[in-house]
């Protein structure tokens, strides 16, 4: 505040006033400035945790380091889009100030667009990472007071996919515009020399009062950056990500039954967080005698269709499944009847190199020419050697449970 002495009663008389709270058409007052420097701390630290999230080995090394970092992305990330919604809607009651230099039209009309962009990208990221988390089972928890899953969002391995390239694209925007932000603040301040930068910083008065240029070409200008920022992310660069395991190998001919439908699905503990996933690509060449209630089976996995959760590139790594070494799971072994629509098929497993005895119990219904199965087992890691940096369950646990749901005819 600005004070002087009264030249008649000695009174200390205030004769200029101190930073505003609110906006004036020539300044920026205190919350809005608050806001301002909050979220570009924020949104500065959270790209910092996402480039050095997306560049950091999965290991089990790592996994308590990135389990920490992602927490605390996510939690930012959440906090700024609660500040975004304050932010937007303190602007609304507020004036805007004028610009120093409206006869720059060009140069009014990119910091315009930029301002725009700048604002949807503080709701774009938030909310297609909330979405990326909601969908899959989280990798890291957020820590906030209220539910970890949006509403409506179910939970696909696809639409994580699509959330996790809008969230990508969106974060390049995002990088590009505050570059281009600071280019010009920095611009205004030792170039123009002008009260830009100040306006924002300290809250100093700088413009005259004018009328604001028009804003709907920069406000269209934006939404055409979105656009094709996000149209791009959900078709030129969606093919990149896995997608949903729904199928098996296209049905084998064989002299027993054909598998015409099915799932190969397993469920594991992350982060003691049940993390389901399955094969899109298997097959299974059975033989089943009906008199007998006896027959075998042979079913090829490959290994390299996993998909599973947030986790899926983790565990196709030389840690777990290393598909990259190890392309194909074969389980080959007898099937018995133990007792009505009970059956065990018992034989043996063999995955990443390894060949362990496994026995499965399904239920079986024959029905003229159709066959339906549907059962599972529960298998160790540690029998395979599966996850040996990580000794304990606190990040991934030691059972696997398998689940297979099948229909099968038998040719005539």
């Amino acid at each position: 505040m600005c004070w002087r002495r009264s030249l008649d009663i000695g009174n200390p008389v205030k004769t200029c006033e101190g930073p505003m709270i609110s906006n004036t058409t020539a300044s920026y007052g205190r919350v809005a400035r608050f806001f301002h420097w909050s979220i570009a701390l924020l949104v500065l630290s959270d790209i910092a945790l996402g480039l050095i999230g997306k560049f950091t080995p999965r290991s089990g090394d790592t996994v308590a380091f990135l389990q920490l970092l992602y927490s605390t992305h996510k939690t930012i990330g959440v906090t700024i889009l609660a500040l975004a919604v304050l932010r937007v809607g303190w602007a609304i009651s507020q004036p805007r100030p004028v610009p120093l230099h409206p006869e720059r039209r060009l140069e009014t009309f990119a910091a315009d667009t930029a301002h725009w962009v700048l604002y949807a990208a503080i709701f774009v990221l938030p909310l297609s990472g909330w979405v990326i988390h909601s969908a899959e089972v989280g990798f890291a928890p957020i820590w906030w007071p209220f539910p970890q899953s949006l509403p409506f969002i179910p939970k696909s391995e696809r639409l994580a996919g699509a959330a996790a390239n809008v969230h990508w694209i969106a974060g390049i925007v995002l990088a590009t515009m505050v570059a281009a932000h600071i280019g010009g603040a920095i611009k205004h301040a030792l170039i123009d020399r002008d009260g830009t930068l100040a306006r924002m910083w300290n809250g100093r008065a700088a413009g005259k009062a004018a009328t604001h240029p028009g804003k709907t070409a920069s406000v269209l200008a934006a939404i055409g950056i979105w656009t094709f920022a996000i149209g791009g992310a959900l078709t030129v660069f969606g093919p990149a990500h896995n997608v949903e395991a729904a199928s098996q190998f296209p049905a084998k001919q064989t002299e027993g039954w054909v598998v015409q439908d099915g799932s190969l699905s397993i469920t594991i503990k992350q982060m003691g967080a049940e993390v389901t996933g399955g094969f899109a690509n298997w097959q299974a060449e059975i033989e089943y005698d009906e008199v007998t209630r006896t027959g075998a089976v042979k079913t090829v996995i490959d290994t390299t269709s996993l998909t599973l959760g947030s986790v899926t590139d983790q565990a196709k790594g030389p840690e777990f499944f290393d598909v990259a070494a190890h392309d194909t799971a074969v389980f080959q072994g007898n099937i018995v009847q133990i007792g009505g629509p009970k059956h065990q098929a018992s034989g043996s497993l063999t995955l990443v190199g390894q060949s362990v005895s496994v026995t499965l119990d399904f239920d079986l219904e024959v029905t003229g020419r159709t066959a339906k199965a549907s059962g599972g087992t529960v298998l160790d890691r540690r029998d395979f050697g599966m996850g040996m940096a990580y000794p304990d369950e606190s990040s991934v646990g030691f059972a696997v449970e398998v689940r297979i749901e099948l229909v099968a005819t038998k040719p005539e």
